[in-house]
């Protein structure tokens, strides 16, 4: 009987880590989709404004953290990054990065 509830605990604890996993997910694709209006469907620009679909994510999350630094110059992309944390710019990042050319 006593073997069973260690068991349970993992099983239980297993679950909720998958269950944090998925909301992290469901909320990194949400704020990414606010950028899809302007980059494009899919990350895949239409016009002028680059593709965020494949870029690298190390050049995705130095970009948003110099627009919001106000290091790279930009008439909307600061007020934009202003809204983000450095964590959200990281799963941005691996996001877009996922995402087929």
């Amino acid at each position: 009987m006593y073997k069973k509830i260690p068991l349970a605990i993992a099983s239980f604890v297993g679950l909720a880590l998958s269950g944090l996993a998925g909301a992290a997910d469901i909320h990194t694709k949400s704020i990414s989709a606010t950028c899809l209006s302007c980059h494009g469907p899919g990350g895949k620009s239409l016009g002028a404004i680059p593709s965020l679909a494949g870029l690298e994510k190390d050049y995705f999350v130095k970009a948003m953290k110099d627009f919001k630094s106000g290091a790279r110059p930009s008439t909307i992309m600061k007020r934009h990054a202003s809204g983000y944390t450095d964590a959200e710019f990281e799963a941005m990042g691996a996001y877009f990065a996922g995402l087929k050319k």
